[in-house]
């Protein structure tokens, strides 16, 4: 029965006409039904055979399918993935020779400053940056306030109250669990003035649900004050000398944030903001202020015209700014932005404060004047308005609705003299 079955089936391949097929008709037909004795010697050379076969008809079928596949993209399909992977252990390859120039580099006594600042460019560049998956529309609504500009010339926001969307930024930078540092000089007789009121009101309203690390930069680590911080909340004090002028103290600190920047800050926190300590924060100062570059408008310039701002003028300065040139006045007060920008701006003002000392110059309002001609050539990626550092002296104003952070009194007679 089974012999005949096969035979049958044999017959019917054969009407296929393949030529696999009449090779196996032919083999089966070749031999007329065996005796029981030639069956059983010959039983295992059929099972041989029909296992040739079947492995013959199985790589036909298989040759066949994948043709087809192939023709719907397969081969293309592994051509990119190979490209893919190819193109991600060349990016691998790169950052480990990156990081291990960036190694050599800083051991070498030979490096220059230019190379190390490249270098921390290269090293940054997968790091350290504002996610993008977030975009402006979906949070910045620049006709909510229609008494005030809202876009600066080169399109980037003005944050004022009333244009944010807070709970979409919330939920974004949640979900990335960024770290947010905070750093400020307490020197002198501003540390006993003034950094207790700024902790304290920093760890009510800076950045609140998201982890922050507060650096204090003081001549007298015994003099920082004790202040219970949230659970999110880390303080970290750092030791420095004290300069003997307050206008080398304030030059001065771009380089120290430089260096803590390149040493330690950058491997700790996503975004960074420097600020003075002679300010209080009075309300909710947030996410929507976070971005790869971030600069302050000086409350008493916001509505000034250029010409009245007070720029550098002197053409020997390396912070001159001409007449006709610069977009807004900004506020050396508060400045931030990803570790990387922050190390650009703060090296850049240092080279400026250093080639002005090398020719006698001291720029007019020292390092901000060399901030305001960074951002002439580094236009910020958001301007915080005036509600983000207000000065009450001013008065009030109906443009300024929530008050973030605010000066305190400038006791400069007192702070600053010896």
């Amino acid at each position: 029965m089974r012999w005949n079955r096969l035979l049958s089936l044999q017959s019917c391949l054969v009407q296929q006409n393949t030529k696999l097929c009449r090779l196996t008709h032919f083999l089966f037909c070749c031999s007329e039904k065996p005796s029981p004795a030639t069956r059983t010697m010959n039983s295992k050379k059929r099972a041989v055979l029909f296992c040739i076969v079947f492995l013959g008809l199985f790589s036909v079928v298989a040759v066949v399918y994948l043709d087809l596949d192939c023709r719907d993209g397969t081969e293309v399909w592994i051509y990119k993935r190979k490209l893919q992977i190819a193109e991600l252990k060349n990016e691998i390859d790169r950052w480990l020779t990156i990081r291990m120039s960036g190694s050599t580099a800083s051991k070498s006594p030979h490096t220059t400053p230019g190379e190390r600042y490249a270098l921390l460019d290269y090293r940054n560049e997968y790091g350290n940056q504002e996610p993008k998956n977030v975009s402006l529309p979906q949070w910045f609504n620049p006709r909510a306030r229609m008494d005030v500009d809202t876009l600066t010339p080169w399109s980037a926001p003005i944050i004022w109250d009333g244009t944010v969307e807070r709970s979409i930024l919330e939920d974004h930078y949640k979900r990335k669990n960024v770290t947010v540092g905070l750093t400020v000089f307490a020197i002198g007789k501003y540390l006993d003035k003034y950094l207790k009121n700024f902790l304290t009101s920093a760890n009510i309203y800076f950045m609140p649900g998201h982890n922050v690390i507060f650096y204090i930069m003081v001549d007298n680590i015994s003099g920082v004050p004790s202040i219970e911080l949230d659970p999110l909340r880390r303080l970290k004090v750092i030791p420095v000398e004290k300069e003997s002028r307050w206008q080398d103290i304030s030059m001065m600190r771009m380089k120290t944030i430089g260096d803590l920047i390149e040493s330690r800050i950058r491997h700790e926190v996503d975004f960074l903001f420097c600020m003075d300590v002679d300010q209080v924060f009075e309300s909710y100062y947030g996410v929507e202020t976070l971005d790869e570059s971030v600069a302050q408008l000086q409350a008493w310039f916001y509505k000034a015209s250029r010409r009245v701002f007070t720029y550098e003028r002197n053409p020997e300065s390396a912070a001159y700014i001409p007449y006709e040139e610069g977009d807004f006045y900004y506020h050396a007060a508060v400045f931030g932005g990803t570790p990387q920008r922050i190390y650009n701006l703060t090296r850049e003002c240092y080279e400026g404060i250093r080639k002005d000392k090398e020719h006698n110059l001291e720029a007019i309002w020292h390092d901000e004047s060399h901030l305001n001609k960074y951002y002439l050539r580094n236009r910020p990626s958001k301007v915080l308005s005036p509600e983000y550092c207000w000065d009450y002296n001013i008065g009030l104003s109906y443009e300024v609705k929530n008050i973030k952070l605010s000066w305190l009194p400038k006791a400069y007679e007192e702070v600053r003299n010896k």
